[in-house]
């Protein structure tokens, strides 16, 4: 199941089909809204089915946006439930759909867990997130059945979340929100949080910390640090508190807090990533072109298949240019195979001269004391005719270079722990960057991320003559989890991201961005030879 969802915001009214709203999800100012309570997070869910034990019920409900509910592949009806934990008046309800959604579902209520109504029905929904107003139900019970599916896969949610206010007997009264967030300190890889109390009726038992939106930790006190972070980075952060009923408050007022820069301050930040825009997973390379936006840097690299399927002028149009082209004017492009399928023809149009610079797709250029090679890699393991020119450029290109540093990029990895393994056609392309003593070597292709020691012309480890280099084809496809770790691998892992790769002098380091900002891996400082 490779689909992901693509998020705006909806507000759906009784029996009226989906229409989406692109903008962002911020909450409403409405007076009823004001005195809503999150009734669902962390309750118990049952469901009809599960794609795989690692899509079960319970993480629709537990705040969490990077983890999902999925039912069986290929049947209908499905559907999920929430047990609120006592009876409530149910306003709202609002579900974030993975791109596996529900084209036709209704949205019903319970006393008891059996019996069920309708609250609201909606035909032709298109994904997104669906806010659905207005239901002022009495129920304890609330359930997603979807009973027509828009994909031939199952039914996916990311969230479900059911506000309103609980009703009856026992302890109903949600906590105050907290008030008084704040960030007394930071380091270049955490954040320190504290609130002032909330106040309950009977007494608040803890407080649930949410980072961007997602919770990310719980506290019993008034205190949280936000660890494992990438640096030189804002987030946004919320507080809520909990009582021992279950009930929890509305989320704090919002603050920003960063980290501090982890290297030099006057240092060059790049940004490098590949395997980027699927037609099929629009949220996955949004998300990651939310993270460039934040790291802010000065160039973007990216290691070709930046649009998939077949690299078109119109696929680029309608879905790269709409989160990564915002990058443009600073990227350094290189093609992969998918730009291959259209002869490269949409990847010149869009790139335009940026795509080449010196007449060609492959192309150098420098920055400070790095010098950087950026190729067209297809044509070498394809054994295509302009092969030889290629690899002659090279061997011109990095013999009349005056940089202390090398840094070669391009689509096809010379050495591979993932899917595709290594590729013994990569190697004049690798024993060319050995000879000229280069530093580093980025490629994408396998969709995951592997960070390799210096590995020579045989592919054995060589800290005083081999190249190192890292695979990062994390950028927006679905991802290649079949990783087998060749002699030499020092870090990998298949999650989205991108690297932020920091010059300073004759030194490099980076860190790879996991979405929503946090730190995947780190490597560096090191010196070029």
């Amino acid at each position: 199941m490779n689909a992901r969802s693509r998020w705006g915001r909806r507000v759906v009214a009784p029996l009226a089909a989906v229409a989406l709203l692109a903008q962002p999800l911020v909450a409403s100012g409405n007076e009823a809204l004001l005195a809503e309570n999150l009734l669902s997070h962390n309750k118990p869910v049952t469901v009809s089915s599960v794609e795989d034990e690692t899509t079960g019920g319970a993480l629709a409900v537990d705040g969490d946006i990077a983890t999902r509910w999925a039912s069986a592949e290929g049947v209908d009806p499905q559907w999920i439930a929430v047990d609120l934990g006592g009876p409530a008046t149910v306003s709202r309800v609002k579900l974030a759909w993975e791109a596996a959604h529900a084209s036709d579902y209704q949205v019903q209520v319970s006393s008891d867990g059996k019996a069920w109504k309708d609250a609201k029905k909606v035909t032709g929904g298109d994904g997104g997130t669906d806010e659905i107003t207005g239901l002022a139900a009495s129920a304890r019970y609330v359930r997603v059945l979807g009973t027509k599916r828009a994909t031939v896969y199952g039914y996916s949610l990311f969230e479900l979340e059911v506000y309103g206010t609980r009703t009856g007997g026992g302890d109903v009264e949600p906590p105050s929100a907290p008030a008084g967030v704040r960030s007394p300190s930071s380091t270049s890889d955490s954040i320190d949080l504290a609130w002032d109390p909330a106040r309950d009726n009977v007494g608040v038992t803890g407080y649930e910390i949410l980072r961007n939106g997602n919770v990310i930790g719980t506290s019993a006190g008034t205190s949280f640090t936000d660890t494992g972070l990438v640096s030189a980075t804002a987030f946004t952060y919320t507080v809520r508190a909990r009582d021992a009923a279950g009930n929890v408050s509305t989320q704090s007022a919002a603050i920003q807090a960063s980290t501090k820069p982890g290297g030099s301050p006057n240092g060059t930040t790049i940004v490098v990533s590949g395997d980027i825009a699927s037609p099929d997973l629009p949220e996955n390379h949004r998300n990651t072109a939310k993270l460039v936006e934040g790291i802010n840097p000065q160039y973007v690299l990216t290691v070709g298949d930046n649009q998939y399927h077949d690299g078109t002028i119109a696929e680029y149009r309608a879905h790269y240019d709409k989160s990564w082209g915002k990058f443009k004017p600073i990227t350094k492009p290189t093609p992969g195979n998918h730009e291959w399928n259209d002869k490269l023809n949409g990847y010149k149009q869009y790139f335009g001269s940026i795509a080449t610079p010196q007449g060609k797709p492959y192309y150098s250029y420098d920055i400070g004391d790095f010098h950087f090679v950026a190729l067209d890699t297809d044509p070498i393991v394809n054994g295509a005719s302009s092969k030889a020119e290629q690899l002659a450029w090279l061997k011109r290109d990095l013999a009349a270079n005056t940089k202390s540093c090398v840094v070669g990029y391009g689509h096809h990895p010379r050495f591979n722990s993932g899917k595709y393994g290594d590729d013994k056609l990569m190697a004049p392309v690798w024993d060319e960057f050995v000879k000229a003593r280069a530093d580093l070597v980025f490629s994408g292709h396998d969709h995951h991320y592997e960070r390799l020691k210096p590995l020579n012309s045989q592919g054995k480890v060589d800290e005083a003559n081999g190249v190192r280099s890292a695979i990062v084809g994390i950028g927006g496809d679905s991802l290649y989890t079949q990783i087998k770790k060749r002699e030499g691998v020092e870090s990998s892992f298949a999650k989205h991201g991108v690297m932020k790769l920091v010059l300073s002098g004759k030194t490099y380091s980076w860190e790879i961005v996991g979405v929503g900002g946090t730190l995947l891996d780190k490597a560096g400082p090191y010196t070029c030879r």
